[in-house]
């Protein structure tokens, strides 16, 4: 099984209304650390409010499943009111199944959104549906985080390579 993200954006926000529509996408399984605010955060930023607005608006299901623990994700969650996983120690499965469930998605349909491979894709590819990375917002500068972030440089370097061979593809048939 491979670890490379099916896309990878610069930011939550670049992940559209658009572009999840083009892919199918109906429903959306997204991690909250790092991936939409900061560790040291407990409110959604307006740039998150405004996102999770745009893509619920478009018909595009939400569930949060997050490795922290539930103090956290309930306090985020207090006004959103999304189904919301915590402790979810991905890459296991057991509460990404869960949040399908909860939307009414299937493999097909669903995809999921994180800052880190070794936990929020790999489980996205486990599972089965589309995985998109975000760079984390500001990543925590720990000796485990910063050793999982060494693993994961060389999946990043194979995932670019291949965009780039994309694009040289495209270009020659252009």
């Amino acid at each position: 099984m491979s670890l490379l993200p099916d896309k990878i954006f610069n930011t939550f926000e670049d992940l559209t209304v658009d572009f999840l529509k083009s892919e199918g996408i109906e429903a959306l399984i997204v991690d909250v650390d790092n991936t939409l605010i900061p560790y040291e955060e407990t409110d959604p930023r307006p740039a998150v409010l405004k996102w999770i607005n745009e893509l619920t608006e478009a018909g595009i299901a939400l569930s949060f499943v997050t490795n922290n623990h539930k103090h956290r994700l309930q306090y985020f969650n207090r006004n959103l009111n999304f189904p919301a996983y915590h402790d979810s120690f991905k890459p296991f499965l057991y509460n990404m199944k869960k949040a399908m469930r909860a939307m009414g998605s299937t493999i097909e349909n669903t995809a999921n959104v994180g800052d880190q491979i070794l936990t929020d894709i790999w489980a996205g590819k486990r599972l089965g549906v589309k995985t998109y990375l975000v760079p984390p917002i500001r990543d925590k500068r720990d000796p485990f985080t910063r050793f999982k972030r060494w693993l994961e440089k060389p999946i990043l370097k194979k995932y670019y390579k291949r965009e780039a061979e994309k694009q040289k593809e495209e270009q020659s048939r252009g």
